[in-house]
């Protein structure tokens, strides 16, 4: 049996947790948050056996999306003008979403 922790950007926890399901899956959702944006992400836990583990993955990859986002950060290494003391942000595009999919073996399974 393994266990596969999915992180997933919020706008598809939704989508990928109810193509789960109507597979059959179980899945337990974590709220998390990204340490890179401070955005807010879903952890999915999904108890699987070994021969449905691509399954679980392909439902993920399908319905997880990468997309771009503007963000705005600022223009110095320490958040401040140098020539004014003030913070000046400025618009960084990024590439946020898609999926980050970890597979652990699991040595024993409980439903109680």
């Amino acid at each position: 049996m393994k266990l596969v922790f999915a992180v997933v950007h919020d706008e598809d926890g939704r989508k990928v947790m109810d193509e789960l399901n109507k597979s059959g899956f179980g899945v337990t959702k974590m709220c998390s948050s990204g340490g890179f944006l401070k955005a807010g992400n879903t952890t999915l836990l999904v108890g699987v056996e070994e021969e449905k583990l691509d399954e679980v993955v392909a439902i993920i990859e399908k319905k997880s999306k990468s997309r771009k986002q503007v963000i705005n950060t600022p223009a110095t290494p320490g958040g401040l003008d140098a020539m004014s003391g003030m913070y000046m942000p400025y618009p960084v595009e990024v590439v946020v979403g898609g999926a980050t999919i970890f597979v652990v073996d699991v040595e024993r399974f409980y439903k109680i």
